[in-house]
């Protein structure tokens, strides 16, 4: 089953076939030009686009990597148990399947309001087609040989009532041997690591793009999307004639160079099957030889890092008080945790790669108050420090400080302390981003009467979704996260033929006759 879409819209700009939705939809935007004296002159523009988006979502599977960790034994589970709509008791009653905190299958989107001022809202997958969690065909790879009911059961992350109706579904399920290189994550992950793939990094490619293959036809898919949630690695060191060209990457790879990383061996393994890859992990995993492969082949790539907790929070909240004029100061963020995303993180050098993900995500919204932030100022302080404890498990403690500049020279402080299953926030990102990156391997877009063509080969409306969003070359970064949920919304309103949302309201605001 896909999603059911409870949308109809009524306007010659868009029709519906069994086939496809087509719309025409005016993309009205400004151009700004800024002269030395500091005055901005903005122009309106505007595109004429025609969006064409096949109505059927195709068979969809996804392979992770790290599918026996906590998030892809989470996910597994999760996914069974609402297909199979398995509750289970707790201390506070029945327990029913659910898909919380996934934007796709959770939340819903403003369409506008009735003739009597009723506003009226759907669930975000109801404007168009999207592929249903519960239709995914899951499977992976994973350093360790565990099957995924022993997995789900290592991790600590579900209840024991679930874990024990799952376990029969799950023990049977076992991940393929992986790419494992220990140069690349801490050395405590060494007694996990016995289920990795034999001989060079080209062969273990090779081998990755067969399981690929094998895959897709054992289960009839139409369409196959790779997701790294395997450990943060360590930062690659680019190097001159490795990573820049995807010539030079597959020279690189072919004669056995030693700084291509796992994970960026399964990006290009992914992209030459044609699948859509994702970076669920804060490394630099799509390095430019990696992103001019996936343009050559027309793939989807998307990252870094998953955005579930902390982070998110932090994006919400600086682009709240950069907004009402408030300057943020220093940022003191702290972490504990102890489940084995904590103990490889522990380890310098993959601290080092998580470190500058989460430090990032404060940069655009501090640079868009000139206000408060003047030519020449610094940014506010930012440390983040996180400690592994393994007592706590996969129940993640952040707590953060924010200290700011308010009127008049006074300061404001607010303190935040939030705990969370780690992995029950990260899972649902997981859902959205193969849905969503499914969705826009349908849909392509003509400007003007051009020929149609899909979006960029780095696909940024993943953003929402993600700590370090990737962009393409010479483009802004968005972190804001309103910003990035309003940019899915109006993507979808275009699809079919609405404009964007601008919560004006003028027929609320303006007297009534």
């Amino acid at each position: 089953m896909s999603s059911s879409t409870v949308v109809q819209v009524n306007s010659k700009n868009v029709q519906y076939s069994a086939e496809e939705i087509t719309s025409q939809y005016v993309y009205q935007t400004t151009t700004c030009a800024k002269g030395a004296d500091g005055k901005v002159t903005v122009t309106p523009a505007e595109k004429k686009l025609e969006f064409k988006t096949k109505s059927k979502p195709t068979k969809t599977g996804v392979l992770l990597v790290g599918w026996g960790g906590n998030n892809g034994s989470t996910l597994t589970a999760g996914i069974l148990a609402n297909k199979h709509n398995v509750s289970w008791r707790t201390k506070k009653g029945e327990q029913k399947p659910n898909y919380f905190g996934s934007i796709t299958q959770a939340a819903t989107v403003r369409m506008g309001m009735t003739e009597n001022y009723e506003e009226i809202n759907v669930p975000l997958n109801g404007v168009v087609p999207m592929v249903h969690p519960n239709d995914m065909v899951i499977g992976g790879w994973d350093c360790s040989s565990m099957n995924l009911g022993d997995a789900m059961v290592r991790a600590e992350v579900l209840e024991i009532a679930l874990q024990d109706k799952m376990y029969p579904m799950m023990k049977e399920l076992k991940p393929m041997a992986t790419i494992f290189d220990l140069a690349f994550v801490a050395e405590n992950q060494s007694d996990r690591a016995d289920n990795v793939i034999p001989g060079t990094k080209q062969q273990a490619v090779d081998e990755v793009r067969k399981n690929i293959r094998d895959f897709k036809a054992a289960n009839a898919l139409d369409t196959v999307i790779v997701l790294w949630t395997a450990n943060t690695e360590r930062f690659t060191n680019l190097k001159e004639g490795v990573h820049d060209t995807a010539d030079n990457l597959l020279k690189a790879l072919a004669a056995g160079e030693s700084e291509i990383s796992p994970s960026t061996c399964f990006a290009i393994a992914s992209i030459l099957e044609g699948c859509a890859y994702i970076n669920g992990a804060p490394q630099n995993t799509l390095v430019a030889g990696a992103v001019e492969l996936a343009k050559r082949h027309k793939v989807f790539v998307g990252g870094d890092d998953f955005k579930s907790g902390q982070t998110k929070m932090k994006s919400a909240l600086i682009e709240f008080f950069v907004g009402a004029g408030i300057k943020p100061e220093c940022i003191a963020s702290y972490n504990h945790l102890g489940n084995n995303d904590g103990k490889n993180l522990n380890a310098p050098m993959q601290f080092r790669s998580k470190e500058i993900t989460k430090s990032n995500v404060v940069d655009d919204m501090v640079a868009s108050n000139q206000i408060l932030f003047p030519e020449g100022t610094p940014k506010p302080d930012h440390c983040i420090v996180i400690k592994y404890l393994p007592y706590v498990g996969d129940s993640k403690r952040a707590m953060d400080e924010y200290l700011f500049s308010i009127f008049m020279g006074g300061e404001q402080s607010v303190v935040m302390h939030n705990t969370c299953q780690d992995s029950l926030l990260a899972t649902p990102l997981i859902i959205d981003l193969v849905v969503l990156t499914e969705l826009m391997q349908r849909v392509q877009i003509s400007e003007n009467g051009g020929e149609y063509e899909s979006m960029d080969s780095v696909l940024t409306i993943l953003s929402y979704l993600l700590k370090a969003p990737m962009v393409p070359a010479g483009t802004p970064v968005v972190n804001a996260l309103n910003r990035q949920k309003q940019a899915i919304e109006n993507l979808l309103r275009a699809m079919v033929g609405l404009p964007a949302e601008n919560n004006l309201m003028l027929e609320c605001r303006m007297p009534r006759h």
